[in-house]
């Protein structure tokens, strides 16, 4: 019997089998696919004549397709189903998967073949897909030390080890930490605010730990409720203070907090990324960052990022005069402190819309959300989306089909909610991309994965799933990167979908589905009240879009913070003066927040974005690609002016120029190709409330 036949990591005749992948099974795979690739790579590499398309880029693809797939698979469920076991096959074999794509980085010879590609007469014929490519690898030979001297490129290595290693334990930190905090409510009357289904839900965690009374976590289904509903102000300030610890020096006393605290890991990360960018020749990992993407310098995005904190101050700080004077004349609150703003801001938002989040949430069980995300992309994509087996790796976990004309174009998982050994957040990623030659096409696969509240069982009796409105918003926004990947036309892996598509611009598939959580015709078909089932009422939603806009100046401002934070700490900050992180933050914060956390707060040591996520000075990406979103929706927002055929049309319009191409092409032409101009932040503005 072959490896192959008894590994479920290396068969790739179909989808993964979750069902039967086991820690033991990492090891083995990963080295018989390291062993495989370096085998391909040796060939590759040896003296050859004329370089092609198909003797030389093809089979290096088909080899380390197959690694990134498996490796895809085990982080994958490092990510979602995390144990002792596997955490520790994970870390044992990352060095050596990073070892690898470091040494291909680097070589040589496979850097000449790709120049003498780019450099033949055959270039010329090539698809611009296959153009785009070999430009990519170019540039990615260069930024990954193909050029520098063996010394150099030892420690080049050694960083991106280094690297790798320490971004996963700023992750492990913070999921440790999570997962490690409980908060035992034993009296009902200390919970006085909060919403019947949080209680419920907290009930049912005590419950499954065998305990009595109510338990909570720092799940953001599960603390969140408590500051935003909470009269307890002694319990807001409790969980908050634990949340915003967490990983941190400052954290609750944990029985291992001096492991988890993540201080340490960010200023080896900085160190790291700014040793690599003097290695490359760049003054900073800001420029590093930035090469791969459509932004040009840090300046610009300095520049976008303070214009945008200008434009939006007076608004924010209109919002908070209004919510102190309510705190203070309503709710008694002298002063504002951290964990009360959430509390009053919704009591605000309940006073001057009369509604509130809780009462909007019942209107939104998981079933009619999500049937009604399918009906919109169905209607707008020309798609069939049908319920579709395969193995997975949580009971929870749903598998789908997308068709068009009764043919397969993609498939996804989705994974909804919040557990033990999940870590936190929404992402969307991708299990396989679409490739294609003459035989067949190899179709995508995403992950869909959320971490709402699940479905409760209390005294016996199930309760729905219910999902706020933000929470509609984040699987809408997930899905439009889901889509952005499956829908794709484009043959050629390495810019299919969001492959090869600039960081800055791959939000916007993303954040243009957010939108449509906005629109009547698309809500109306997407809610049943949680006990009557009746659809959520007009006069509902036209106060929850009156509100839509309810203190848009001061999110504004704290999403400018973070990015300008991210990317100062990779532009101009030398962790060799002795200025801490923190001091940067703050002078961050000095210049540019109204709302300034209490001395404790270590956000950062959480921020698993700029440390662990991959949006290193590329943090500010979201909004960059969040004025793309919003002029593009604003395109089908001119279509309905003229009619159902100018709204169909806009649909096609976007599907061809925008999800079809992935990263075929740059992310400025495919934007001018819909829009017919260049991008202009009117529509961000107006969309936002913030228009002049």
């Amino acid at each position: 019997m072959t490896t192959d036949a008894i590994n479920p990591l290396l068969d790739f005749t179909g989808l993964p089998r979750f069902d039967a992948i086991k820690p033991e099974h990492v090891t083995p795979a990963i080295d018989d696919l390291l062993a495989k690739s370096r085998a391909v790579v040796a060939q590759l590499e040896a003296p050859s004549g004329q370089v092609t398309w198909d003797n030389f880029v093809t089979p290096l693809e088909n080899a380390t397709e197959l690694l990134g797939r498996a490796w895809g698979i085990v982080s994958h469920l490092n990510n979602v189903v995390d144990t002792p076991e596997l955490r520790a096959t994970y870390n044992d074999n990352q060095p050596k998967v990073t070892e690898f794509w470091t040494e291909l980085s680097q070589n040589e010879a496979l850097f000449d073949k790709y120049k003498a590609l780019r450099a033949s007469s055959g270039f010329d014929a090539l698809s611009p897909a296959r153009k785009r490519i070999i430009d990519n690898a170019i540039r990615d030979f260069r930024m990954g030390g193909a050029e520098l001297p063996a010394e150099q490129k030892e420690r080049f290595a050694d960083i991106q080890e280094q690297h790798a290693a320490v971004s996963t334990r700023f992750s492990e930190n913070v999921l440790d930490a999570t997962n490690d905090y409980k908060l035992l409510i034993a009296d009902e009357a200390d919970l006085a605010g909060l919403p019947a289904d949080a209680k419920a839900a907290a009930r049912a965690a005590a419950e499954k730990d065998g305990k009595a009374g109510y338990e909570f976590s720092l799940h953001f289904p599960s603390y969140f409720p408590i500051l935003q509903f909470a009269d307890k102000r002694e319990l807001r300030e409790t969980i908050y203070r634990a949340n915003s610890t967490k990983a941190s020096e400052q954290g609750e006393v944990f029985s291992k907090k001096d492991d988890w605290d993540n201080t340490a890991n960010i200023v080896t990360l900085l160190k790291l990324r700014d040793e690599e960018a003097k290695l490359l020749g760049y003054k900073n990992f800001a420029e590093v960052s930035l090469v791969p993407k459509m932004a040009k310098s840090p300046d610009e995005v300095i520049a976008f990022l303070e214009d945008l904190a200008r434009r939006a101050r007076p608004f924010a700080e209109q919002d908070l005069a209004e919510l102190k004077k309510f705190a203070q004349e309503e709710l008694g609150l002298a002063e504002l402190k951290a964990w009360d703003i959430p509390y009053a801001s919704e009591k605000l938002q309940e006073r001057r819309y009369a509604f509130s989040a809780q009462e909007v949430k019942q209107y939104f069980p998981e079933h009619k959300v999500v049937d009604g995300l399918f009906r919109l992309i169905q209607q707008l994509f020309t798609v069939e989306i049908k319920p579709d087996q395969a193995p997975v790796w949580h009971k929870d976990v749903r598998f789908f089909r997308i068709e068009r004309d009764g043919k397969l174009i993609g498939q996804f998982y989705l994974d909804l909610y919040a557990r033990a050994g999940k870590s936190g957040g929404a992402w969307m990623d991708d299990a396989r991309g679409r490739r294609a030659d003459d035989k067949a096409v190899q179709t995508p696969v995403a992950y869909l994965t959320c971490n709402f509240t699940e479905p409760a069982i209390v005294d016996g009796v199930a309760k729905p799933s219910l999902f706020t409105h933000d929470e509609v918003t984040t699987l809408f926004h997930e899905f439009g990167h889901g889509l952005h990947h499956m829908l794709t036309q484009v043959d050629e892996l390495g810019v299919s979908g969001i492959a090869g598509v600039e960081w800055d611009a791959v939000e916007l598939p993303s954040q243009f589905m957010e939108n449509f959580c906005w629109e009547w015709e698309v809500l109306e078909h997407m809610t049943a009240h949680a006990d009557t089932g009746a659809p959520l009422p007009r006069a509902l939603y036209d106060k929850m879009l009156a509100a839509k806009n309810f203190q848009s100046g001061l999110q504004t401002l704290r999403q400018v913070e973070f990015s300008l934070l991210d990317m100062h700490l990779h532009y101009d900050y030398d962790a060799s003066t002795g200025k801490t992180v923190q001091q940067v933050i703050d002078e961050v914060r000095a210049r540019f927040a109204l709302i300034i956390p209490p001395a404790f707060n270590r956000f950062q040591n959480s921020f698993g974005h700029i440390f662990a996520g991959g949006y290193a000075a590329g943090y500010y990406s979201y909004k960059w690609a969040e004025v793309l979103s919003a002029d593009a929706y604003a395109a089908f927002e001119e279509a309905q002016a003229l009619g159902p055929d100018a709204t169909i049309e806009t649909g096609k319009r976007y599907l061809r120029e925008i999800l079809s191409v992935g990263g075929s092409r740059p992310a400025l032409e495919s934007f001018t190709a819909f829009r017919g101009r260049e991008p202009s932040i009117d529509a961000l503005l107006r969309h936002s409330g913030m228009a002049a």
